[in-house]
């Protein structure tokens, strides 16, 4: 099956570089729209449900945090759009597996290409991986890239 929709993940990290690269060369071989996400962690910043009641204060801070990644988005997306016509930017707030899964099941994603941490050992154990986690739950095909892969 050839993917017409790429989804490739973003945590703005250098780790996530080798997946744009390589998700923009599967989209010109195939023809296919190149999605862009990130996913603000809920949990990170300490609180998991934005449905229930938020503090005024952290509404402030989240539109900032909101704003700084729609600028390092609009550069991806930009220096994506050198190479390939059809990409399109989005950003979503919640658990980064539950959203990556939800948006590739919404949007009818073909292909999910996201990078590694590279992590093992003790460390993999206590953070768990984002990667590994959306390869058991997605429905469609998930491509991951270690870090240095950009070739």
């Amino acid at each position: 099956m050839i993917p017409k929709r790429i989804l490739v993940c973003t945590d703005f990290s250098e780790n996530s570089v080798p997946a744009r690269v390589l998700a923009i060369e599967y989209a010109k071989v195939f023809g296919a729209e190149l999605d862009i996400l990130h996913v603000v962690n809920s949990r990170l910043l300490g609180y998991p449900d934005f449905a229930t009641r938020i503090p005024q204060e952290y509404a402030l801070v989240e539109a900032q945090i909101q704003e700084g990644v729609n600028e390092e988005l609009e550069l991806i997306g930009n220096d994506c759009r050198r190479e390939i016509d059809q990409v399109r930017i989005h950003s979503r707030t919640g658990s980064p597996i539950e959203e990556i899964v939800k948006f590739a099941d919404e949007e009818k994603v073909g292909l999910i290409v996201m990078g590694t941490h590279g992590w093992t050992g003790a460390r993999l154990l206590i953070l768990g991986s984002i990667a590994e986690n959306v390869v058991r739950q997605a429905q469609c095909p998930v491509l991951t890239v270690k870090p240095g892969n950009a070739s």
